[in-house]
């Protein structure tokens, strides 16, 4: 188990404000960070890793990684930090990358196993493509068997297809290490995807914590709207078909009509729109030459 109860003041998108949260997180659970820009959620990330001094404590199991007497530097917290940027070495191979942080060449041909980069192996960062260096990136953060994984959205400069290959090898090493991960994304998408659990912070504060769907479902009003969306996710409640739209930073519940569910699939971008309370999907429907 990791408790997390810190304050720290930092400046926000409306001025100074203070980052005041206290959670725990249960042993190998996959944790997503969401919230606007300037909420507090990469701060949160660094004090955790010890990048940024805060008050408070921080405790995972029995060790105290910060509390009123102690503060343990960055390399003695046993975690793993893939950042945005890869922050890769870029004199050296892959397979240096990793082992420079572990001589464990077992663990490091695995990882690349995994990853899909045997092949790459004795290539260096500057031949590869973003997708391959974050995947590097993920790799090399593993080398030491991390207590905690720690991920700034670590996909978000890389185009739709390789977010979705990197999300399914993201969730293979979670699932073969079973490493405690925390991970900001503001994608909800990705978070459906990859967390059992999400909290969103807003200015500072946790505003909501929940599994996924719950913590990021709009369940549409009277008010009327027209946005566009992907289907990220199609089920059966009884006899009605439910589609689960990803729309910007928020998930959206619709009730598929027969023919609707003929048509959808996970992945179909739609438009959602609403006149008082009955929602609809708009979407391209190929029409077959008889």
């Amino acid at each position: 188990m990791i408790h997390i109860d810190i304050k720290k003041k930092l400046h926000g998108t409306n001025g100074l404000m203070d980052l005041d949260v206290n959670f725990g997180i249960k042993e190998g659970q996959f944790l997503a960070i969401s919230g606007l820009s300037g909420s507090g959620k990469t701060t949160l990330l660094r004090v955790l890793a010890g990048l940024e001094e805060s008050s408070g404590e921080i405790k995972v199991g029995e060790e105290v990684w910060q509390g009123e007497d102690t503060m343990l530097r960055v390399q003695e917290r046993g975690i793993g930090f893939v950042f945005q940027d890869y922050a890769l070495f870029e004199n050296m191979s892959v397979q240096k990358n990793l082992l420079y942080v572990n001589k464990d060449k077992k663990l490091a041909s695995k990882l690349l196993e995994l990853t899909e980069l045997t092949q790459l192996r004795k290539r260096k960062p500057s031949t590869l493509s973003g997708g391959q260096k974050q995947r590097v990136s993920l790799c090399r953060a593993m080398m030491n068997r991390p207590k905690l994984l720690l991920m700034d959205e670590p996909l978000s400069a890389l185009d739709p297809t390789m977010r979705r290959k990197l999300q399914n090898e993201i969730l293979a090493l979670h699932k073969e290490f079973g490493t405690t991960t925390i991970m900001v994304s503001h994608d909800p998408a990705e978070i459906y995807k990859l967390a059992q659990r999400v909290i969103v912070l807003e200015n500072g504060k946790i505003i909501s914590d929940g599994n996924p769907q719950d913590a990021l479902v709009k369940r549409v009003g009277s008010q009327k709207f027209s946005f566009e969306g992907e289907v990220i996710d199609i089920t059966q409640v009884d006899v009605i078909w439910i589609a689960l739209i990803a729309i910007g930073q928020q998930l959206v519940e619709v009730v598929l009509s027969a023919d609707e569910r003929k048509e959808l699939n996970v992945g179909k971008k739609v438009k959602v729109g609403t006149k008082a309370f009955s929602p609809i999907i708009k979407y391209n429907i190929k029409k077959v030459k008889k």
